[in-house]
């Protein structure tokens, strides 16, 4: 079965490239270079420790612009000084006059992060394992108590969708990989009295899943409604996103499950003078609908594509068998004219269920907010670079650097 299943991803991949291949040289060809932005990335928080690497970004049009939308992709190359190493490749293509739309999601990750049990609200902040003490989210003071793991991780999505018509609705298939594996369950004390047992062991072992290693394999339906000006950094438009998740275990999972996945997102102007000037609006919900995912695999916030969500908390601070996530940001050009400096004001909220725990949606939702810079790198793309710095509950606080808009 293995054998099927790697044969069958090896040429999904291979048919990619060509795919991708064909498409750009046609481009660079007729429409111009890629525009590269090498960003470098030094930072540190109490998971990663001093974090050192690339993040660099790009766009390009795959056709004229008159009728085809930007694509872009963004990567990262990271090393920590806790041993971790962060690969990443995210791509959203609109090939020639918008006849496909491509998505992409590649990671490999030699890491270790902190988990902190299912749900939101107070309890989801205490571990099983140490008494239910409190813990700081301070990402400058490092957190005792919370459920650390190390593990390696391999993630390889892929969605192809096709626009209908001349309309701005897509639909399509993709296939999804996401491969945990040398798994260290650092809290975990087995010979211990009484045992220490953690979120991840005692989930996984009612579900009866491996605690070492699992894997989530399968197929999506997709639509997508996408009326955006701009993907980068929009003014104006709608964006719509669903898809379902069928994993198999005939295709490699570990137990069969579905997956359902709603976004929307929106842009209300605030002023007639500066398309810039304007309340971006951005929600998503992410449901298991049937069978069982392994722990890891679980709704999550920070596992969107782009890892944008949830500024404040550290990515998979909340999880759950459901989540849902909405973020409303302000955004303002901090000059009278020029479109160079740009500043926005945000706030979010998650909500996320622990079924087994007896917590639904909506019985407690945790808050970020904080604030940003916005500098204009490219005027023709409107490629941002970020700034960002957030609050949030427990003593959580980030800062985040990154390009294009978050939404």
């Amino acid at each position: 079965m293995k054998k099927i299943y790697l044969l069958f991803l090896t040429s999904f991949i291979s048919s990619w490239l060509w795919a991708q291949q064909d498409s750009i040289t046609t481009k660079t060809k007729t429409y111009g270079k890629i525009k590269f932005i090498p960003l470098p990335v030094i930072g540190a928080n109490p998971t990663s420790g001093l974090m050192l690497g690339l993040a660099p970004g790009a766009t390009w049009f795959m056709g004229s612009p008159e009728n085809t939308s930007i694509s872009s992709a963004l990567g990262s190359i990271i090393y920590t000084t806790n041993k971790q190493w962060i690969f990443t490749a995210k791509g959203n293509t609109f090939l020639r006059g918008d006849r496909w739309n491509l998505l992409t999601d590649i990671r490999y990750f030699i890491t270790s992060q902190p988990t902190y049990g299912l749900g939101t609200g107070p309890q989801s902040g205490k571990p099983i394992a140490d008494g239910f003490e409190e813990f700081s989210n301070n990402p400058y003071t490092p957190i005792s108590t919370a459920q650390m793991m190390a593990f390696n991780y391999i993630r390889f999505h892929q969605t192809v969708m096709k626009r209908y018509k001349e309309t701005r609705f897509f639909g399509g298939l993709g296939y999804h990989l996401d491969y945990h594996y040398s798994i260290d369950d650092k809290m975990l004390d087995l010979n211990s009295t009484p045992q220490t047992l953690t979120s991840h062991y005692v989930y996984n072992i009612q579900k009866g899943i491996s605690t070492k290693e699992y894997l989530l394999s399968g197929i999506s339906l997709n639509a997508l409604y996408d009326s955006r000006d701009n993907a980068v950094n929009p003014y104006k438009g709608r964006y719509a996103f669903a898809n379902i998740h069928i994993n198999p275990e005939f295709l490699g999972s570990s137990k069969s499950s579905t997956v359902l996945w709603l976004e929307y997102r929106d842009y209300l102007h605030l002023s007639k003078d500066r398309p810039r000037h304007l309340i971006g609006l951005w929600t998503y919900g992410w449901f298991l609908t049937s069978g069982k995912v392994p722990y890891m695999d679980l709704p999550a916030v920070g596992w969107d594509q782009f890892g944008r969500s949830g500024r404040a908390y550290t990515q998979g601070r909340f999880r759950g068998e459901d989540v849902i996530y909405s973020e409303l940001e302000y955004r303002v050009p901090l000059q009278k004219e020029k479109e160079t400096f740009g500043a926005v004001v945000f706030v979010n909220g998650t909500t996320a269920s622990n079924r087994l725990g007896g917590i639904n949606l909506f019985d407690y939702i945790n808050v970020g907010y904080g604030a940003g810079l916005r500098i204009m790198i490219d005027k023709k793309a409107r490629t941002n670079l970020n700034l960002d710095y957030a609050f949030g509950d427990y003593g959580a606080q980030g800062f985040y650097l990154g390009l294009n808009e978050v939404f």
